[in-house]
């Protein structure tokens, strides 16, 4: 195993170290427990937005944090929930009396970690709501999850409800925007390589040089069907058709399509897959309004995409339009 790394143990605390240095303007790094949140605290009279997750998907949650998206993001080790002691400070940090709203990917340990955040910050007096993500179309059940998986979908809910709240929304009509995006975001993704969790030292998952996961979770996990190496257009097709059909994408309507890289794949095939997405997506009469391309939920250095679509209409594209001004995402 080759990488930048010193002691594997250190390497989510030594990352977000430099994380912190590197976007002082932007975020604080809290280490007793470990968090990550706005610069300058919560901003008052706002709705406070927090995620999080294991590391190893950056720039998710971290990367999002900042004006017109997340007040904080819990990191826990390399593809393992944060624990409850390190959300709670998380969640009472950002309240600034307007409530929280937690969004969490549906991950068997986040949903239970949080819950029982959620459960002792509102003992306290914090008025709080959570939204749970479960954008993958790929499978029903897997490792970690009862139910579908919450994967890159996660970046458009956090986008659209962080501008809700930017836009002094209470904490009821973030909350049901949030449902809106979860209701109307599908994904799936494929797997051209394993990936190595710094502290295990040895791939994920054994996959042959001339085969692919159609499906892969984030963490991994087992995807629908491995079947041996095709051209990008035939993989995309494989991966647009399974969302568009669960979606029940017709005719006239307007999406957002996100091309999402799993870490190690270059930005030119992430459009090379694009391409193909967006014309199969026009031949179905749908029409692409909003596009995304890049590394933003990742599985460390895993090779593969996803593709993710939103279904958007007149306010959930002006939410998404909406400035943001993050380490990850900015415009």
């Amino acid at each position: 195993m080759k990488k930048l790394l010193n002691d594997p143990q250190d390497a989510v605390t030594e990352s977000l170290d430099g994380f912190e240095l590197a976007h002082a303007d932007l975020v604080e790094v809290h280490r007793a427990p470990l968090y990550v949140s706005r610069a300058g605290g919560a901003v008052p009279g706002k709705v406070g937005l927090v995620s999080g997750g294991g590391a190893g998907h950056e720039p998710l949650h971290a990367g999002f944090v900042g004006a017109g998206m997340l007040d904080a993001a819990v990191p826990g080790a390399v593809f393992t929930s944060p624990t409850p002691d390190q959300i709670v400070p998380a969640i009472l940090g950002a309240d600034s009396g307007a409530g929280v709203l937690a969004i969490v990917k549906n991950y068997t340990g986040d949903v239970l970690n949080f819950e029982t955040a959620l459960e002792l910050v509102e003992a306290e007096g914090t008025q709080a709501a959570s939204i749970l993500v479960n954008d993958d179309v790929a499978v029903e059940d897997s490792l970690y999850t009862a139910g579908r998986r919450g994967v890159a979908g996660t970046v458009a809910v956090e986008k659209i409800a962080g501008a809700a709240a930017e836009r002094g929304d209470d904490l009821g009509k973030v909350t049901e925007i949030a449902g809106r995006v979860v209701a109307n975001v599908r994904s799936m993704g494929v797997a051209l390589s394993a990936c190595t969790v710094p502290h295990v030292g040895k791939p994920s998952f054994d996959l042959d040089e001339s085969e692919i996961e159609i499906g892969i979770g984030i963490h991994g996990e087992p995807g629908r069907h491995r079947i041996p190496m095709a051209t990008a257009d035939e993989i995309t097709g494989m991966l647009v058709d399974a969302v568009a059909e669960d979606l029940r994408l017709a005719g006239g309507e307007r999406v957002l399509l996100f091309v999402n890289g799993m870490g190690g794949t270059p930005q030119s095939e992430l459009y090379v897959v694009y391409r193909q997405a967006r014309r199969l997506l026009e031949a179905r009469g749908v029409a692409v309004t909003r596009s995304l391309v890049g590394n933003y939920v990742t599985s460390l250095e895993m090779q593969g995409a996803s593709v993710t679509v939103l279904r958007l209409d007149d306010e959930l594209t002006a939410l998404w339009d909406a400035p943001v001004h993050t380490a990850a995402l900015r415009w």
